[in-house]
């Protein structure tokens, strides 16, 4: 029996990076997972890739940032498949301006995505979770909510919205504890994803930059181990967890 088997989940930002990475070990480990993300034409793509391996996965393009968009992909999700086991709010931005740099639109629009969809997300399943009996949120946060300096890679906002993601985790763990919703967040720290090879940056040259920072080799980490953290915590397996913070980052925070 596969980890995940019998499981809907819904994953944001699964057109790439840690969400993408999810999406293809939740679907190996047999859950039936839907694939959202403003990328319409990569979601589609990589959504086909897992269905020709044999997994069950379906895109669904989503504004985290719009109830309209929240409720089509809730609407949808209930009518085929008739629950939500599981929710990972993924999806996430960064623009890389100090508190004295950033403008009022860069503020508004990290914490859109970053926070407000996080709360649209919760806000959009629980009540599914609730009349079934249950279910396990995933909320992807970051290391910048623990520590501060270069974990944040220079976003005063970014640091503001994955804080404000890992205190609304708890809040939601508290108050959903007791319909067996279970919320926990993850803290990712370096992790090379496409984005940062859109930049120009090999793991080498980021592993480099952060050695400093990260105690364990090699210094940065890949899509997938945040993705096995999401398996673990969107799993029976973690079924006493909740309220917490898993924290994947090489030793990061151990300063």
């Amino acid at each position: 029996m596969a980890r995940l088997d019998d499981k809907v989940a819904i994953i944001t930002g699964a057109a790439s990076g840690m969400g993408l990475a999810g999406a293809q070990l939740f679907a190996r480990e047999g859950a039936t997972v839907i694939m959202t993300d403003v990328s319409e034409a990569a979601l589609q793509r990589e959504a086909a890739t897992i269905r020709d391996e044999g997994g069950r996965a379906t895109a669904i393009t989503l504004d985290v940032t719009s109830p309209e968009s929240w409720n089509g992909v809730d609407e949808r999700v209930v009518a085929d498949h008739g629950r939500v086991d599981v929710l990972v709010n993924n999806a996430g931005i960064h623009i890389a301006k100090g508190i004295l740099e950033a403008e009022l639109d860069d503020w508004n629009t990290v914490m859109a995505v970053n926070t407000t969809g996080v709360w649209l997300g919760m806000k959009s399943v629980i009540p599914h979770m609730q009349r079934q009996g249950g279910g396990s949120i995933v909320n992807v946060s970051s290391i910048a909510a623990i520590v501060g300096g270069v974990s944040d890679a220079g976003g005063a906002a970014y640091s503001a919205s994955k804080g404000a993601v890992r205190s609304l985790t708890k809040h939601a763990a508290q108050w959903f504890a007791g319909d067996g919703v279970r919320v926990n967040s993850i803290h990712p720290g370096s992790v090379y994803t496409g984005l940062a090879a859109a930049a120009g940056m090999t793991k080498e040259t980021m592993a480099e930059q952060l050695g400093g920072e990260v105690p364990l080799p090699p210094h940065v980490g890949e899509p997938t181990d945040i993705g096995y953290g999401m398996v673990y915590l969107a799993s029976d397996e973690a079924k006493y967890v909740t309220g917490e913070e898993l924290v994947i980052d090489g030793g990061w925070t151990t300063h």
